[in-house]
C-alpha cells in the first residue's frame, strides 16, 4: 500500500494547495534516525558548530521572502507577524552560536586531590556531553520559532545533538523549505545534511519517540498529544527525557486598586493580548480575576469596546476552529456565565473568490469567581480554550482570589496588575506574587504575557501541564535539556578530553577547587 500523501492546505479557503511530501513509513523513520546518529561526530567541534548555526541564520535571512510567503499561505498568520517570527528565529540561532563559542554551558568543574578532606577527595573532573539524536515535534502556531528551525532544534544542535523533526501538518511546505536551508548550511561546513532529519505523519511521530537511538524529545502542542508521547517516552525499555510544552491558562489577577487607577488601560491591554495572533499563543491570558464594583465595570466596558472592535480572524485549521466554536459554546451555556462580547464563528471575508472556512470572532465570558472556588461543572472554565477568548471571573474579596488560584493547574505565566502604591510595597502586592509564584514559570507585574523574549534570563516552562519538566524551551539555558554530566576520576591528563585538561587548552570558563576561573 502506498504511503499517504501530505498536502499543503490554505486555511483561508480550506483548499489543498499541492502535495509536498508523503507520510514516513517506519522504515523511513528508522533511516532518518540512523543517518542523524551517524552524523554526531561532525558536530563535535564547537567552532564548526557555532559557524554552522550562524550560517543557518544567514541563509534563513536570505530566503525570508519565500519562506514567509509560504508560511503565510499555510497558516494565515500574516506576513508582518511571520517576518518578525523568522527574525526572532535567526536571532535565536545566532545567540546559541555565541553560547557555543563561550563554552560555559559545558559546566566544567575540577577538584584536585585532597587527602586531608573527610572523606579524601580524588582528582575529579566534570563536564557535560551531548545526549545524542533528539526528536523535535513542531508546533502548529509558530512555523519558524517552535518548528523545524526553532528553539528545540537550535538548542539541540548547539549542544552537539543531531535532530529529527516531526513536521506539523499545518505547515508541511514551510517545513520542507526550512529543512532544505538548514541542510545547505550544514553542508557548507562539512557537516552531513542528515544532521537535520524531517519526517511527516502521525504514525511517524509515534515511531520516532520509540526509536532506540532517540535520546530525548522536545514537544510543543496539546495536553492530549503531549501526554501520549510523554507516556510513550517513559514506557520505552530505556526511558528518555521528554521536554513537552502542553497547555496553559496563564491567569491574570487585577487588584482592586489597579482597576480603580487605570481601568481603561488594563481593559485595552487585555484585549490586545488575548486577541494577538487570533488568540493562538501558548501564553494567551485565558483566565482573568477582576474585582466587582464600579472600577471593575469600567474595566469590563473598556475590554468589551476593544474586543468588539477587533476583526474576525482565521485559525490555523478546521479542527482548531471546530474545537474553538464548540468550546466557547459549552462554556457560555454554564449557569451564571455571560458573554459581553460573544466569541464564536465569525463573519467570513472573501479570499480568492472563496469563503474562508476557519474564521472566528473574538470575545470574552464573565462569571462570578465564587463559581470557580469549588469543584463543579464550571471547572471547564479552568481549562485552556485555544483561540481568541478569555474568561473574566469577578471576585468579591481577596479570599475568593485565593480560593480560585488554589485550584489552578501549572502554567507558563501568571500576571498581576497592581496600583502605583502597591508596586512600592504598600498593600498586598507581595502576597499576590507569593500566591502566583508556585503556579508558573514566569511571573509578570503590570504587563501582558504574550511575547516571549529570547534572553539569557528567560524561562518558558512551568509546572505540569504547562510543561513536563522543569526546563525552559526559550533562552540560553534551553541547551541544558540535551546534555548530561560526566565525571572523570583519577584520569591521566593525556587521556582526558581537552575540555578537562589541566592547562585548559580551549580557554573555557571553569570552576577549580571551588573558585570560578574565566
Amino acid at each position: 500500500m502506498s504511503a499517504a500523501q501530505v498536502w499543503s492546505v490554505d486555511p483561508r479557503t480550506g483548499k489543498q494547495r499541492g502535495q509536498v511530501a508523503v507520510e514516513a513509513t517506519a522504515g523511513e523513520v528508522d533511516s532518518a534516525v540512523r543517518a542523524a546518529h551517524a552524523a554526531r561526530a561532525a558536530l563535535a567541534d564547537r567552532t564548526v558548530r557555532a559557524a554552522f548555526l550562524r550560517t543557518a541564520a544567514d541563509l534563513l535571512d536570505e530566503a525570508k521572502d519565500g519562506l514567509v510567503a509560504e508560511a503565510d499561505a499555510e497558516t494565515a498568520l500574516g506576513q508582518v507577524r511571520l517576518t518578525g517570527e523568522l527574525a526572532r528565529t535567526c536571532y535565536q540561532l545566532r545567540a546559541f552560536a555565541g553560547i557555543v563559542d563561550e563554552g560555559a554551558f559545558l559546566d566544567v568543574i575540577i577538584d584536585h586531590p585532597d587527602a586531608e578532606a573527610t572523606p579524601p577527595v580524588p582528582d575529579l573532573r566534570r563536564y557535560k556531553v551531548p545526549l545524542g539524536v533528539v526528536a523535535v515535534y513542531s508546533a502548529s502556531n509558530f512555523p519558524f520559532a517552535f518548528s523545524v528551525p526553532g528553539g528545540d532544534t537550535a538548542s539541540a544542535l548547539a549542544a552537539g545533538c543531531p535532530v529529527v523533526v516531526k513536521a506539523h501538518p499545518d505547515h508541511p511546505g514551510t517545513s520542507e523549505l526550512v529543512a532544505a536551508v538548514l541542510r545547505r548550511a550544514a553542508a557548507g561546513h562539512g557537516i552531513p545534511e542528515t544532521v537535520i532529519g524531517l519526517v511527516h505523519g502521525f504514525e511517524a511521530g509515534v515511531e520516532l519517540v520509540g526509536h532506540p537511538l532517540i535520546t530525548a524529545a522536545g514537544f510543543t502542542g496539546s495536553v492530549r498529544g503531549g501526554r501520549a508521547l510523554f507516556d510513550a517516552a517513559a514506557a520505552r525499555p530505556v526511558p528518555i527525557p521528554f521536554h513537552g510544552e502542553l497547555g496553559s491558562l496563564n491567569p491574570v489577577v487585577i487588584s482592586e486598586a489597579a482597576a480603580a487607577e487605570r481601568p481603561e488601560q488594563i481593559g485595552t491591554g487585555l484585549a490586545g493580548s488575548m486577541t494577538l495572533g487570533v488568540g493562538q499563543f501558548c501564553v494567551k491570558p485565558g483566565l482573568v480575576l477582576a474585582p466587582r464594583g464600579e472600577a471593575g465595570d469600567r474595566l469590563i466596558t473598556s475590554l468589551a469596546d476593544a474586543v468588539g472592535a477587533t476583526a474576525p480572524g482565521v485559525l490555523l485549521d478546521h479542527r482548531m476552529r471546530d474545537n474553538f466554536v464548540q468550546g466557547v459554546a459549552e462554556r457560555a451555556a454554564l449557569p451564571d456565565v455571560e458573554a459581553p462580547v460573544a466569541p464564536g464563528a465569525g463573519a467570513v471575508p472573501p479570499h480568492d473568490g472563496e469563503a474562508a472556512e476557519h474564521t472566528v470572532r473574538p470575545g470574552f465570558l464573565t462569571v462570578p469567581a465564587a463559581r470557580l472556588a469549588t469543584a463543579g461543572a464550571h471547572d471547564l472554565l479552568l481549562e485552556e480554550c485555544f483561540g481568541p477568548v478569555t474568561v473574566v471571573a469577578r471576585y468579591e474579596d481577596e479570599e475568593q482570589v485565593t480560593a480560585v488560584l488554589s485550584r489552578l493547574p501549572g502554567n507558563l505565566t501568571a500576571t498581576v496588575h497592581l496600583s502605583s502604591d502597591e508596586t512600592e510595597g504598600k498593600g498586598n502586592g507581595a502576597a499576590i506574587l507569593a500566591e502566583l509564584t508556585p503556579l508558573a514559570g514566569r511571573v509578570l507585574v503590570n504587563g501582558w504575557p504574550t511575547g516571549v523574549a529570547v534572553a539569557p534570563a528567560q524561562h518558558h516552562g512551568g509546572p505540569y501541564p504547562a510543561t513536563t519538566s522543569t526546563s525552559t524551551s526559550v533562552g540560553g539555558t534551553a541547551i541544558e535539556r540535551w546534555l548530561r554530566p560526566v565525571s572523570y576520576q583519577s584520569t591521566p591528563d593525556a587521556l582526558l578530553p581537552p575540555e578537562l585538561r589541566e592547562d585548559n587548552p580551549l580557554g573555557l570558563p571553569r570552576r577549580v577547587d571551588g573558585r570560578l576561573e574565566h
